[in-house]
Order: C-alpha cells, then structure tokens, then sequence
C-alpha cells in the first residue's frame, strides 16, 4: 500500500479530556468539546471519545458519562464514548447501567473502552473506591461481570443491568503495557494503547496483541487502535510554537504541580533531566506543518501497522485545536473544501 493510501484508508478518530486552559472554566471547555466533536463529525472522523480523571486540575473530564451524552445530544453520527472508563474506580454494574442509557438514547454510537489505571492520584482512588485499593488484578473480573450484564441474560442471573442488558455496547481494552494488551488478545476484543502519554512499550504492546488474538464472536483478526498526539499548523516553526503547550503541560505534571493548559512560549526553563523525562512523554508525537506531518504519519503508519489513530491535540487557543483537526483531516482526504473554522466558546 502507498504510504498516501495507508493515511487515507486508516480511520481517523478523537480523544478529548476536557482540558480547562489558563484562565478558562469548565463550562467553557465542555462547549468547546461539543463544537469540535461536531465539526469532527463534519471531518468524518470516526469517533470521539472521552477520558475519565480525577482530582487532576486543569481536566474537567471526571463525570465521563455525562459528558459522553452531552457530546452524543449534540452530534448525529460520529461514535461518541469512552477511552476509557477506569473500571476499577466503579462497580460494573453501574457502568453498564449508564452505558446502557446511552445506547438507548443514542442507538449504534455508543462505545465503552475501559481500563485499569486509576486515572488519578491514590487519594482520589481512595474517595473513589474505598479504602480497599488494588493494583487491578481484579480487572479481568471487572470485565467479564460488565460484559455480563451487556450481554444476554442468563438463566441464573439475579441482578439485571436495566438499562444495559443485551445492549451489547462495544467494548474494548485500553492499556499501556502489555497487561490490557494480552487480555484484549485473548477475549478477541479491540486494542487501544495510550502512546499519547506513553509511547515506549507501543509495539511489543502491539505484537503481544496481535500474537495472543485469538478470534471471537466480536472480531476475527486483532483491531489495534494508539493514541498520539499530533499538532498541524499552517507551518512546522507554528506547530513547534504552538506545541510548547503540551511540553508545559507534561512538565507541570513531571513537576507534580498539574494546572491549566498554558499558552504557548518561546523560552522554557527546564532541567535536563526534565527535558529527557517530558521528551519520553511525547515520543510518538507528531508536531509540524502540513507536509512533516503527514510523512512522519505515514512512517508511524508502517511501523505500528495501526488499524485506527486516536488523535489528541491540545493547544491553549480552541481555533488552533480546530485548524489542526481540520488540516489533518484535508490530509487524510476526508475532505476536499477548503478548512474552515467554526465559532467557538472561546476566541
């Protein structure tokens, strides 16, 4: 395949944290959400979904169900959910009951990735889930009682997701090691893994996936879906400029001070030690103009052999985030007209 029909034929989607940037609010960030998920819509990208944190500032994504149908009200075809609900922060139950809601109230959108990590510090581990934490051992469990209740009721079944019972609301395992990866191999269930923010363990991540598939009713070979962090401008010295504020923001997490989405800078005051750690953070990211990015797209198409791209780009200024998705997806040829921007909540 030509490396321009490995980029056009490799379905583009979204994730999105509701990130409040530096002087900004969360009502803001949530509008800003439903117009970029509606203008991806337009894009034809292929999904949105929505990370579950907690007790980071500067992310408002915490209510994740909530804001997966404020997302879903507002748009008509896109896939709208979850990438992902921390299962082990709830009961099963519970998640199926929500997801259950949305798939009654939006009928073939919904998706429900779910993960293991705690998507937060242990002390909102602790609020979350009671004193009793543990390490997610307890994850494949998790899973199978939530795929239950998704499913058809059994016979000796004595609790009932409702709604939720025999929706069959997608499901599909994130990860950042190779943990969810085999798990997702064995169960035949898509793959989705998090090189947004951890890109090292990417492909044996991948071959572990693929070398455990085993097929299944939901797949027949192995769906791997990564995460990356892509900024487009109209030049590659404007996409470096506007990427200064993804490396503030993993800097300040580095930092142990997480905040805000800061604006842009052109001088940073950092350790070495510093640079190398945020550099890890960022190894898959791809930051350039135009013609950068869609090269070095297609390279990480070759090596990862990726059947779906989760994009994340965060820039302080919306109509930035807008413009990127927009030129990426004029890359992609999933558009022909001209990009153009629409309102938003924050110019």
């Amino acid at each position: 395949m030509s490396a321009s029909a490995r980029l056009a034929n490799t379905p583009l989607s979204i994730l999105d944290l509701a990130h409040i940037r530096l002087g900004g609010t969360a009502g803001e960030a949530f509008r800003n959400s439903r117009v970029l998920a509606q203008r991806a819509e337009s894009l034809n990208y292929k999904r949105f979904w929505l990370a579950e944190h907690h007790n980071i500032q500067g992310v408002a994504c915490s209510a994740t169900s909530v804001l997966i149908g404020h997302i879903a009200n507002a748009t008509s075809r896109i896939r709208v959910g979850a990438g992902g609900i921390m299962l082990p922060n709830h009961s099963p139950l519970a998640i199926a009951e929500q997801f259950g809601t949305l798939e009654s109230l939006f009928p073939g959108r919904i998706d429900l990735g779910v993960g293991r990590a705690p998507g937060g510090d242990s002390a909102a581990a602790r609020a979350l889930r009671g004193p009793v934490i543990t390490a997610g051992e307890d994850f494949p469990e998790l899973l199978d009682e939530l795929r239950r209740y998704l499913g058809k009721p059994q016979a000796s079944q004595r609790v009932h997701a409702r709604p939720g019972e025999d929706t069959n609301v997608p499901v599909y395992l994130l990860g950042s090691s190779d943990f969810s990866a085999r798990l997702a191999g064995e169960l035949g269930l898509p793959f989705a893994f998090a090189a947004h923010f951890q890109p090292e363990p990417l492909l044996p991540a991948l071959r572990i996936y693929r070398a455990s598939f085993r097929p299944s009713p939901i797949l027949e070979r192995p769906y791997a879906m990564v995460g990356i962090p892509i900024i487009v401008a109209d030049s590659d010295e404007q996409a470096q400029f506007l990427a200064t504020t993804p490396v503030q923001m993993f800097l300040n997490l580095i930092r142990g001070v997480p905040g805000p989405l800061p604006p842009p800078t052109k001088t940073l005051e950092w350790t070495s030690a510093e640079r190398d750690a945020v550099a890890a953070k960022l190894g898959a990211a791809i930051f350039g103009g135009p013609e950068k990015v869609a090269a070095r797209l297609n390279t990480f198409l070759e090596e990862t052999e990726a059947d779906e791209l989760i994009v994340v780009t965060n820039s302080y200024n919306f109509e930035d985030r807008l413009h990127s998705y927009e030129l990426l997806a004029s890359l992609a040829g999933r558009v022909q007209e001209t990009p153009q921007t629409v309102s938003a909540a924050h110019k």
